[in-house]
């Protein structure tokens, strides 16, 4: 958790802007910072082929394109392999994904046979120790594994390397994987001596294996954190698969910005169901951009944020990889009133969710007296008795509710010093709520609906 509370003023700050991108308040401020620090490969200038958008990585200065070619189902043949790539590289993609466990070991060498035929200084790659099974938990068959993609992908060094799908089984799995071994202990060495050019993990669980990881970044020094990352997951990952998940991507994503890991990420359309909306949202987005595919929408609304790294996308056939690739050379980033639009659609295909609170009070008091139960608990009678602003509500059913809304929570919460905008994000809540709820950001709904 955060050990020390920022000065108030910057930490308003960083927490209206942080919720900015989720619901479309806010956002030009964000929607105008990514285009700074995109970067062209210098030899690359004029070449009007490559126009691909680039992210530098902090430590190295390493141009990444902001599109990853993620080869977790390759065409199982060489040649078609061999054509996508050069493609990919032609064209200004130079981060590729792989896995041992991807194909059972084929991707990484459909992977190594395509990129060898390039200029080692034209790609990055990243695989992963994927050591899930329990046999791979010892630290010979973990290390044959890792041998083993050095071999299948023909390269003296790996550049981004991951911990694989840390998160499953929780704290007592990663210390078995990791820890117990000697494994991690041995990839920081073999980061040490340049094998191992970054050293990062992929995060899928439980969120507290996250959340320590990266408490413990001044130890482990990590480079990157890859995470699910989408604009429904950004605020409704908690109800994928029917099922009750640990954080959103919103909390993920602000955690590796505030500890200053930059973010790779996967599934940003979600599995592809972010390129198939229902008809109405489909021709929301193309009353706005009438040449865009749904796919590019949910590419362009990822690409907007600064701290990410690379998208990857998993491109098994030459036409996605020819639109992707357009949707990055160069990427337009999304507009205030695009982002809303996005926001209002994952809200249409999510619900409103109430906010799991018992009331329970451990996470009091706050450092800046915000009553977190009394906001929850308002925010969450206001969304069973159905007063709270919908996006589907006609203009003048949203503006009654929202008028109802901010009545009610001024009735509610009489002490403006107790309100959800004095919430400075500095966590101290974080650990004492043993529901999990990740309260600044919950706290950001309720600052949000008040003023959208």
């Amino acid at each position: 958790m955060a050990k020390k509370i920022r000065k108030i003023d910057q930490g308003r700050r960083d927490f209206l802007r942080r919720m900015g991108l989720g619901a479309g308040s806010a956002v030009a401020l964000m929607a105008m910072e990514p285009l700074n620090i995109f970067a062209q490969e210098k030899k690359r200038v004029g070449d009007p082929i490559n126009r691909m958008t680039y992210r530098v990585q902090h430590g190295s200065g390493e141009q990444i394109s902001l599109l990853g070619f993620g080869m977790m189902r390759l065409p199982n043949d060489q040649e078609e392999v061999n054509r996508l790539v050069d493609y990919a590289i032609e064209h200004g993609v130079n981060y590729f994904d792989t896995a041992p466990m991807y194909m059972g070991g084929r991707s990484e060498v459909l992977m190594g046979n395509a990129l060898s035929r390039h200029p080692r200084e034209k790609y990055y790659v990243a695989t992963k120790m994927s050591n899930q099974n329990s046999r791979a938990w010892q630290f010979d068959e973990a290390k044959k594994m890792y041998e083993q993609s050095f071999e299948r992908l023909k390269v003296d060094h790996i550049d981004y390397y991951l911990l694989h799908g840390i998160g499953g089984g929780g704290m007592d799995t990663l210390n078995q994987r990791f820890f117990d071994n000697g494994l991690l202990e041995f990839l920081l060495k073999e980061r040490e001596a340049g094998r191992i050019r970054h050293l990062g993990f992929s995060y899928h669980g439980d969120v507290r294996v996250f959340d320590w990881l990266l408490d413990h970044q001044d130890e482990y020094h990590w480079d990157f954190a890859q995470i699910q990352m989408n604009y429904l997951d950004w605020r409704h990952a908690s109800i994928r698969g029917g099922r009750r998940n640990d954080a959103d991507a919103e909390y993920l994503y602000n955690k590796c910005e505030k500890t200053g890991v930059q973010c790779v990420i996967m599934e940003p359309l979600r599995g592809g169901a972010l390129g198939n909306v229902s008809d109405e949202a489909a021709e929301e987005l193309k009353a706005l951009r009438p040449n865009d595919t749904p796919a590019r929408w949910g590419f362009r609304w990822v690409g907007t944020f600064p701290n990410i790294l690379t998208t990857l996308s998993g491109m098994n056939r030459m036409d996605h990889l020819e639109e992707n690739v357009a949707t990055f050379s160069p990427l337009d980033p999304c507009t205030e009133a695009e982002n809303s639009l996005l926001a209002r659609i994952a809200d249409q295909m999510a619900g409103v969710p109430t906010i799991p609170c018992t009331t329970c009070a451990y996470c009091m008091p706050c450092p800046y007296g915000v009553d977190i139960p009394g906001n929850f608990a308002y925010y969450n009678e206001a969304v069973n008795k159905k007063i709270i602003p919908l996006p589907e509500s006609s203009a003048s059913d949203f503006a009654s509710r929202k008028k109802q809304f901010a009545e009610g929570y001024q009735k509610a919460l009489a002490d403006k010093g107790t309100w959800a905008n004095q919430c400075q994000d500095c966590e101290a809540c974080l650990p004492k709520c043993p529901q999990q709820i990740r309260i600044p950001n919950q706290l950001g709904r309720i600052v949000e609906t008040l003023r959208s």
